[in-house]
């Protein structure tokens, strides 16, 4: 059984690091699936694993993702990632081949062309990320799925407002701007590192969150949310559980991390959000009994 999606939470850290350090076995695990590789390009983005990168090969352009084959929360994430990418198919790139050895796990995605969506006010990309919020809600849960409960938030929450977040949605989680690729005629949701089954409207509260780290007030945010079909038929209660979970949340991981100002940006993101709910009593690092 995998781990625990509570477990694949990406320390700063253990950021990814781009210089690609000893990869020659990686590059020959997948060279049965690229053919001759004549240019390999590290990406920016990719904090869950050990290596992501576009390659130029004989068998045509393949971007690859790939870590350590060894037990903990990147191993299992990109395990997720694997199994989940057949449900993906209308939304996310394609998955086209994976290796593994004793040292290395790796996906091969189609190539896709795009940027990363803009979520600032005003922007014109975000009635495209709402409309793709809706197209995850329409997904059936595979089967695969079943077991990956979404837990992460419970210990920031009462056992009793930890019941709201249960649900059989899928979800993607890891809702930020790098994560939906705008391209010319559409729109592709990238990096599935943390799929969870619970509760439809966590993404789009997730989004909200996100929104309002962009420069977007609450309301403002929640205006946007409230396309999301998930997010209007949800229960006031549950989202303002959620919004005073999350505030805990990302008040407790900027706390332990005081170097990294993208944490500290996000906790005032989600005590705007939290205020906006009602209030919250906001005790730096507050796990609920």
């Amino acid at each position: 059984m995998l781990p625990r999606v509570s477990e694949q939470f990406v320390r700063p850290e253990e950021l990814m690091d781009n210089d690609l350090p000893d990869t020659e076995a990686l590059w020959a695990l997948v060279r049965p699936h690229t053919g001759e590789q004549h240019g390999v390009e590290p990406t920016s983005h990719g904090n869950g694993s050990d290596v992501t990168a576009m390659v130029t090969c004989e068998n045509g352009p393949v971007f690859v993702k790939a870590c350590r084959n060894r037990p903990g929360g990147r191993r299992a994430s990109i395990l997720r990632e694997r199994l989940v990418n057949p449900t993906l198919r209308t939304i996310s790139p394609r998955l086209m081949w994976h290796a593994q050895d004793d040292e290395w796990i790796a996906l091969g995605f189609e190539s896709v062309e795009g940027r990363s969506s803009d979520f600032t006010p005003g922007s014109a990309d975000l009635p495209r990320i709402v409309g793709a919020l809706n197209r995850i809600k329409d997904l059936p849960l595979p089967a695969e799925a079943y077991d990956w409960r979404e837990t992460r938030w419970n210990r920031f929450a009462s056992e009793k407002d930890a019941e709201l977040f249960e649900g059989d949605a899928l979800l993607f989680t890891d809702v930020n701007p790098h994560n939906f690729m705008i391209g010319d005629e559409r729109l592709w949701i990238v990096d599935w590192s943390w799929p969870t089954r619970g509760a439809g409207f966590i993404d789009p509260a997730c989004l909200v969150v996100q929104l309002i780290a962009a420069g977007h007030t609450a309301e403002s945010a929640e205006e946007w949310a409230a396309g999301c079909e998930a997010w209007a038929n949800a229960d006031p209660s549950a989202i303002d559980a959620f919004a005073a979970a999350t505030l805990r949340m990302n008040r407790s991981r900027a706390d332990r991390y005081p170097e990294a100002a993208w944490l500290e940006a996000m906790a005032a993101a989600a005590r705007a959000w939290a205020a906006h709910r009602g209030g919250v009593a906001e005790v730096p690092g507050q796990v609920m009994a």
